[in-house]
């Protein structure tokens, strides 16, 4: 049962309704999250999901507002336990849900330690079946700047044709 050998895409950041519709295929499969090289234990606990909505002023003095989810995860192994089916996950948020608001399509952010080391803040990747599990690989969450991101979003979406016809079309050709 070994996950960890798939690339990480570079887009990595999924949405909670993302990951319950795609635990909903396969409600049975044990869900088994890794990072850092290796996968979760097996004994691990959500210990906390939790909903935050933020309003934030960006460094180029832009407002920023969104919405995220938080999913703390306990890195134990304790017993005989086993990793948790995806069945099993869906229950629990759908009991948080009960008590608090989750919006299914903010960012999904997941809070993980083993209770020694510092928590340390992921998000997640495409999960995927693979050797009779639904893997989700945790990626570190990075800090970025978002003037920066929107202008190389921009720039990338602008790409002109070099050596071909115009994009504009104007002005007519003699």
């Amino acid at each position: 049962m070994n996950v960890i050998d798939k690339t990480v895409s570079a887009d990595a950041d999924i949405t909670l309704a993302h990951l319950l519709n795609r635990i909903a295929e396969t409600p049975e499969l044990p869900l088994v999250f890794s990072y850092d090289g290796r996968q979760i234990k097996p004994g691990y606990h959500v210990t906390e999901v939790k909903a935050g909505q933020f309003s934030a002023l960006d460094c180029g003095a832009n407002p920023e507002a969104w919405s995220e989810i938080f999913v703390q995860l306990w890195d134990v192994e304790e017993g005989e336990r086993t990793h948790m089916t995806a069945g099993k996950f869906s229950a629990i948020v759908r009991k948080v849900s009960e008590y608090v608001k989750l919006d299914a399509s903010a960012k999904l952010t997941f809070e993980v330690s083993d209770g020694v080391r510092p928590m340390q803040l992921f998000c997640a990747d495409q999960p995927f079946e693979k050797d009779g599990i639904l893997a989700v690989h945790l990626v570190p969450r990075a800090a970025s700047c978002k003037p920066r991101d929107r202008w190389l979003a921009d720039t990338s979406s602008k790409s002109t044709i070099c050596c071909g016809p115009s994009a504009d079309t104007s002005s007519s050709n003699p």
